[in-house]
């Protein structure tokens, strides 16, 4: 096979893999584990942003303070897009100024949306990733193709639960899930055929990544934890962030051998 026809199967079926896998273990869940399981999603949004993209973006930027400006750039960018999406749900149904707090169990689709929207990002860097993996060498792309997919999984996972917490159905889940996967395949194919133009953009899509993982744990799904005070609660979500970040972790120096 040539490079670009691996570069097009490691993107396709990387994407497809770590997707399909992810939703059925998180599918897997009975519907009320998932507000339980959400202390375990943000402990791999936290463990994904702070361990493996904040990292390669202030590697991949000119210096550390142009990632940490990207970063806080983008935290205010996704507030900007979550305030867009609650005026037009107070335009839609109707606000008094004080609806603005999650109801029965999910928030109208918000952090759902906000972490398709990062995760699409992370996925068109990972397909530039693979792409220039290929160019230099098959075996390192093969490698670096599987180090992406197991560091994506348990990530994929965390992005699951949201979207079902968030009121996303299992299809709609599936689906969204699945198009942003395929932004892996995009980055691949135009870091392929004009790698140097799309590298200069890694940085702000890695800063972008992060700040929306790092705004949807600790500004929409953090809060939603305070609610329950009880010791037993509290414990069980101190145990399932660890868990998350736990899951980090252990695909960690994989990808770091790979990546690195």
């Amino acid at each position: 096979m040539t490079p670009l026809a691996w570069i097009i199967f490691m993107s396709f079926a990387g994407g497809l893999l770590s997707v399909l896998v992810a939703s059925g273990f998180a599918f897997a869940a009975r519907p009320n584990w998932v507000p339980i399981l959400i202390s375990y999603a943000i402990g791999a949004l936290l463990g994904a942003s702070f361990l493996e993209v904040l990292p390669h973006a202030i590697e991949a930027a000119e210096s550390p303070e142009h990632a940490a400006m990207n970063v806080l750039g983008g935290i205010l960018l996704f507030f900007v897009l979550e305030k867009l999406v609650l005026w037009r749900h107070c335009h839609d149904e109707g606000c008094d100024g004080h609806e603005h707090h999650h109801h029965g169990g999910h928030d109208h689709g918000r952090s759902g949306l906000l972490i398709l929207v990062g995760d699409t990002f992370h996925n068109f860097v990972d397909g530039i990733l693979i792409a220039a993996a290929f160019v230099e060498s098959t075996p390192l792309g093969i490698v670096t193709g599987l180090a992406i997919i197991a560091h994506e999984i348990p990530q994929e996972v965390g992005d699951f639960l949201i979207l079902l917490h968030s009121g996303y159905s299992r299809a709609k889940a599936l689906a969204f899930n699945l198009l942003s996967s395929v932004a892996t395949l995009v980055g691949g194919l135009l870091a392929y055929f004009a790698l140097s133009r799309v590298q200069a953009l890694v940085p702000v899509f890695l800063a972008l990544a992060a700040a929306s993982m790092i705004y949807v744990a600790v500004a929409d799904l953090i809060p939603g934890l305070h609610k329950r005070t009880e010791l037993r609660a509290t414990i069980q979500q101190v145990l399932l962030i660890a868990a998350g970040i736990a899951s980090i972790v252990f695909a960690h120096p994989l990808a770091e051998r790979a990546l690195g």
